[in-house]
């Protein structure tokens, strides 16, 4: 009975973050098709979704590479780290482990255990990936990095990390 619901829920998940990638890409996934609202209704109601794991004492998310204020050219190459948790891919619910997601002029974080939308302002890099090339308009931009579970349930702010960064002409 439990492998019937959880097959269905795996498979969507592996699909929708396209699960086939390893760590150091720098591309990210979400460009690809949204999930639609009904199917996540649908998950959400007709599955057991386990519990958010918990952030283990003294893990912090952080952008290798990057400093607030900091003035650079488009595109942005972001480098992504975490301290006492494991980066991997979407999927499964592991503890201490999740995937990064970078919010690019959005919220500075996202509520512990709230599903990080997948639109223009909020990408998936749900295949592992710790690098990211981004292309930004010259100006002010704030860039959060947000850690998240295998179904994509934010940490919430004890691991998130927001800069601006200022793209030169």
């Amino acid at each position: 009975m439990l492998k019937k619901i959880w097959m269905p829920l795996l498979t969507v998940f592996l699909f929708a973050c396209n699960n086939s990638g390893k760590n150091s890409s720098t591309t990210n996934d979400s460009t690809d098709k949204k999930m639609s609202e009904d199917t996540t209704h649908n998950m959400t109601t007709t599955a057991i979704v386990p519990e958010l794991p918990a952030v283990p004492d003294g893990a912090k998310v952080y952008f290798k590479n990057l400093k607030n204020n900091a003035t650079v050219t488009s595109p942005v190459k972001v480098e992504m780290a975490i301290d006492k948790m494991k980066v991997d891919t979407a999927g499964p619910v592991v503890a201490g482990s999740g995937h990064y997601h970078i919010f690019v002029d959005a919220e500075d974080s996202l509520a512990s255990g709230t599903m990080v939308p997948k639109d223009s302002t909020h990408l998936h890099y749900g295949k592992g990936q710790t690098a990211a090339s981004l292309p930004l308009s010259p100006g002010k931009h704030k860039l959060t990095l947000q850690f998240a579970d295998g179904l994509h349930r934010s940490y919430g702010s004890k691991l998130s990390t927001t800069v601006t960064v200022n793209v030169k002409k």
